[in-house]
C-alpha cells in the first residue's frame, strides 16, 4: 500500500483513537495495530504512536477543564505519580523485550474493568459506613497507597498504555467518592502527563526510532479527535458512560488474549 493511501487512514486511526482515550481510554489498541499492519516495526510504531497522542490528551484534559475544578489537592498527589512512572516505563521500553508485559497486561485490563463495574456498589457502602457525611477525597494513607497505584498504572502507561485508562478510571472508582465525570477528567489528566513525560524521554534517547511523519499523522487526528470526544463524552450518563468502557474494555481484553 503506497504512502498516500496509509497517511489518511493513519490520521483517521488517530482521530479514532483521541476520542476514545478521552471518553474511555485505550485508544492505542486502535493505533498501534494499524501502524504495524502497514509494515512499521513494533518500536517505531509504539514510540512515534505515543508521541502523536499526546496532542489528543491535551485537547481532551482542556475539554474536562470543568470537571478538574476544585480537585487540585488530588492532582498534586497524583501527578507526580503519574510522571515518575511514565519516565521509568518509557526506560523500560527501551530496556525490555517487548512481550515483557505480554501476560500480566490482560490480567491489568480484567482487574481494571471489574474495578469499573464495581466502583458505585463500593462507594455506597463506604458512604452507609460514613453514615451521610460529606464525601471527601482521600487522604494520609490512603492517598499515599492510591498515588502507589497510579506509579504503576504510570510505569504501564510509559512502556505501552493500551488500556491504561480504563485502569485509572476501575481504579480512581474504587478508591475516591468523585463522580465517573470528574474520574475520567482526572484520567485524561494522568494519561495525557505519562505520554507526554514519555514521548521527551523517547526524544532524549531513541531520536532514531520515531517516524516524524507518522508522529504528525497520528497528532493530527488525535487532537481533532480529543476536542470531539471531551463533547461526546461529557454529555454521557454514568451508566452510559460506565457500560461504554465496560464494552470498549472488553474488546480489548478480547484482543489481547486472541489476536494478539
Amino acid at each position: 500500500m503506497t504512502e498516500w493511501v496509509q497517511w489518511p487512514l493513519i490520521a483517521a486511526a488517530g482521530f479514532w483513537a483521541g476520542m476514545i482515550n478521552v471518553v474511555v481510554g485505550s485508544g492505542t489498541l486502535v493505533t498501534f495495530p494499524t501502524l504495524t499492519l502497514f509494515g512499521y516495526p513494533p518500536l517505531v510504531a509504539n514510540v512515534s504512536n505515543n508521541i502523536g497522542l499526546v496532542g489528543g490528551g491535551l485537547s481532551g484534559t482542556f475539554g474536562y477543564r470543568a470537571e478538574l475544578a476544585g480537585q487540585r489537592r488530588l492532582v498534586r498527589a497524583l501527578l507526580p505519580a503519574s510522571l515518575l512512572g511514565g519516565v521509568a516505563g518509557a526506560l523500560l521500553l527501551l530496556l525490555l523485550p517487548a512481550e515483557a508485559f505480554g501476560t500480566i497486561v490482560p490480567l491489568l485490563v480484567a482487574a481494571g474493568l471489574v474495578m469499573v463495574v464495581a466502583g458505585p456498589a463500593v462507594r455506597r457502602r463506604a458512604e452507609r459506613r460514613r453514615a451521610g457525611a460529606e464525601p471527601r477525597p482521600p487522604t494520609g494513607r490512603r492517598l499515599a497507597g492510591v498515588a502507589a497505584a497510579v506509579f504503576g498504572l504510570g510505569i504501564y502507561g510509559g512502556y505501552f498504555g493500551a488500556a491504561q485508562g480504563i485502569l485509572i478510571v476501575g481504579l480512581l472508582s474504587v478508591l475516591t467518592s468523585d463522580s465517573l465525570q470528574t474520574i475520567t477528567g482526572l484520567k485524561n489528566l494522568l494519561t495525557t502527563g505519562v505520554n507526554a513525560v514519555a514521548a521527551v524521554t523517547f526524544m532524549l534517547v531513541t531520536w532514531e526510532a520515531i517516524d516524524w511523519v507518522v508522529v504528525a499523522l497520528i497528532a493530527t487526528g488525535a487532537t481533532a479527535g480529543g476536542l470531539a470526544g471531551a463533547r461526546f463524552g461529557r454529555r454521557l450518563s454514568p451508566g452510559v458512560l460506565r457500560g461504554l468502557i465496560v464494552v470498549v474494555g472488553g474488546v480489548a481484553l478480547v484482543n489481547m488474549v486472541f489476536f494478539d
